[in-house]
C-alpha cells in the first residue's frame, strides 16, 4: 500500500515549523503530513528562545522514542524525511523497523563517520567549546547560523531566516554526536548491514557548511553490503538551509517521488517473498 502520510523530523537549533513549505507542498499533492518537534520544543518560537531549560537534557535516545511512538500510533507506515540530526533520527528509525522510506537530508553523523571537515566543526564549536554546555541548550547567533546554516544567502536573507525559525538546542545531543566513535554503545549507532529496513535516500548539498556532500557520501558507503535499497543524490548548490534556499521545491520533489516509489517498490518485494 502506498504510503498517505509524511513525518517530518527536524534537526538542531531547529522546530518543526522548519518544515512548514514542504508542508504544505505535500499537502497540495495530497499527502497527510506531521512535523512534530524534539520533546519538550513544542509551542511558540519566542517561548523557547526565552527559556529552553525544558531540554536542557535532552538526548537522542529520548528524541527517537518520541517520534517512534507517533509513527506506531499511525494506520500505516509513513515516509519519514529528517533533516540534519533530523536525517540521523531518520537512519535510527528504519534501522528498528519503522517507516515505509526515509530520506535523511544533510543528515547529522551517525557513529563510525570518521573523517569530520573542519567546517564541521566549526559549526558547532558555539556548543563544543565549552564542555558545560552538554547540559545546556545553547543557540546560535545570526552571524554563527549564517554561516552553519545559509551560507548562500545574504546578511539580509539569513536573518529572516534566522529570526522565524532558529532557537536554543540540546547540546547534549551535539556531544553525543561528536563522542560517538568513542562509546560502543553510542547512542546515534545504525547497524549498516540491516537488510530488512526499509528504503534510504541520503541528500546531500554541496555547499553544506554544517554536513559537507563529502560527510553524506561517506555515510552511504558504510551501508555498500546491506541489501536494502539505499540510495545518494546530491544537490550541488545547495546550502544547510535547503529546506527553503531558493529552489527547495526540486529537493522536495526528487525526495517525495522517490520515497513514494522505493516504499511501492519494497512493499513489492515483500509481498512477492
Amino acid at each position: 500500500m502506498t504510503p498517505n502520510t509524511v513525518v517530518f523530523i527536524h534537526g538542531l537549533w531547529m522546530t518543526g515549523l522548519s518544515w512548514e513549505q514542504w508542508e504544505q507542498r505535500f499537502q497540495a499533492r495530497g499527502l497527510n503530513t506531521l512535523a512534530p518537534s524534539w520533546p519538550g520544543m513544542e509551542g511558540p518560537i519566542e517561548a523557547l528562545r526565552e527559556d529552553a531549560s525544558a531540554v536542557e537534557e535532552l538526548g537522542i535516545d529520548e528524541i527517537v522514542d518520541h517520534y517512534e511512538r507517533i509513527i506506531r500510533d499511525l494506520d500505516q507506515p509513513p515516509i519519514i524525511i529528517g533533516h540534519s540530526f533530523g536525517g540521523v533520527f531518520t537512519q535510527m528509525l528504519l534501522d528498528r523497523g519503522v517507516g515505509a522510506a526515509g530520506v535523511a537530508v544533510d543528515s547529522g553523523p551517525v557513529k563510525g563517520l570518521l573523517n569530520l571537515p573542519l567546517s564541521t566543526l566549526r559549526s558547532g564549536w558555539p556548543v563544543l567549546k565549552n564542555p558545560a554546555n552538554r547540559h545546556r541548550a545553547v543557540g546560535l547567533t545570526a552571524e554563527e547560523f549564517h554561516y552553519a546554516f545559509t551560507n548562500t544567502l545574504t546578511e539580509e536573507e539569513s536573518l529572516a531566516v534566522y529570526e522565524r525559525y532558529a532557537v536554543p538546542g540540546p547540546g547534549r545531543v551535539l556531544y553525543q554526536a561528536a563522542l560517538a566513535n568513542f562509546h560502543p554503545h553510542a547512542a546515534n549507532k545504525v547497524d549498516f548491514k540491516n537488510a530488512d529496513r526499509a528504503p534510504l535516500l541520503l541528500i546531500a548539498g554541496g555547499m553544506d557548511h554544517v554536513v559537507p556532500a563529502s560527510t553524506n557520501a561517506e555515510n552511504f558507503k558504510k551501508y555498500r553490503k546491506s541489501e536494502a535499497i539505499t540510495e545518494y543524490k546530491e544537490f550541488p548548490e545547495r546550502s544547510h538551509y535547503t529546506l527553503g534556499q531558493p529552489g527547495w521545491e526540486a529537493v522536495a520533489d526528487f525526495a517525495i517521488d522517490w520515497a513514494l516509489q522505493a516504499a511501492d517498490v519494497h512493499s513489492g518485494a515483500e509481498v512477492a517473498a
